[in-house]
């Protein structure tokens, strides 16, 4: 019991209290004794009070300006969005009465076979007839890339997406198959088309599409889908199937009918005349 005892009666260490002690007597301890001490602490804790009464009182001033700005900033961005969209509608009205009033002109040239013929390859003509209805969709399980593509570089993980390449390669393998006409998604290429990609996006004729992509091409049924399976583009697709999931579908149409396309502006080519060809 005397240890505990000693324990209870001795709670702090003997060599901490005499440290205690001389501090105490030396005068080290506690609040400032003397006045200009005592002033300089009380002048301290003053300006500190009045830097953080300052501060709070400018945010509280800023806080109204900042929101302000914020929502003319928001406001601002809804008005020129909206005039984007009113734009991107006017051009799209300027592009359809363009393609009307070629497809009016082809039609107009004499009526021979010819000019329907230019209008169908251009693309300037509706058109309609048997043909292959091909579908390429993502991967179940597609996931979006942080990189350009994981399938052309090694060392990255295949996100499982239709990539703008691999629309490219199957409408290239489509024409070489002996396909008239191709549509994606309801958009009409020709021979000026342009399939590329922004980000995640695929763009026609820098409209963007959303896969499912539909892809319909005008020939000889039968023969166009045998022929594009058997190809080097048809087998691509089948091993991006197989390798990553891309899922596929294609069958033989009796009629697929396909839009003319927005506009055919060539700016460079000119016809030569029948006189210059004798």
């Amino acid at each position: 019991m005397s240890l505990l005892t000693n324990v209870m009666d001795h709670s702090l260490d003997d060599g901490y209290a005499e440290a205690a002690a001389r501090k105490k007597a030396e005068g080290g301890g506690g609040l400032p004794r003397t006045l200009s001490a005592k002033l300089g602490l009380a002048a301290g804790l003053v300006l500190a009070a009045l830097v953080v009464t300052v501060g709070a009182a400018q945010a509280r001033i800023a806080a109204p300006v900042v929101a302000k700005e914020r929502q003319e900033l928001i406001d601002r961005i809804d008005r020129e969005t909206k005039a984007a969209d009113e734009l991107e509608g006017t051009v799209d009205e300027l592009r359809d009465d363009v393609g009307a009033r070629q497809r009016e002109a082809l039609r107009n040239d004499g009526g021979d076979s010819r000019a329907e013929l230019v209008g169908i390859l251009s693309g300037a003509s509706e058109v309609h007839g048997p043909g292959v209805k091909l579908v390429v969709n993502d991967a179940k399980e597609a996931t979006t890339g942080g990189n350009g593509d994981p399938r052309e570089t090694s060392g990255f993980s295949d996100t499982g997406r239709v990539r703008d390449r691999d629309m490219q390669r199957v409408v290239n393998g489509l024409w070489e198959s002996g396909a008239e006409a191709i549509s994606i998604n309801g958009q009409r290429l020709t021979a000026l088309s342009a399939i590329r990609a922004a980000g995640d996006a695929i763009l026609v004729d820098n409209r963007p599409l959303v896969p499912p992509y539909t892809v319909l091409a005008v020939g000889d049924g039968k023969r166009l889908s045998t022929k594009f399976q058997n190809s080097a583009d048809g087998l691509y697709l089948n091993a991006l199937q197989e390798n990553y999931g891309i899922r596929t579908a294609i069958s033989t149409e009796s009629d697929l009918r396909l839009p003319a396309a927005p506009s055919v502006i060539v700016r460079t080519a000119q016809p030569i005349s029948e006189k210059g060809t004798s």
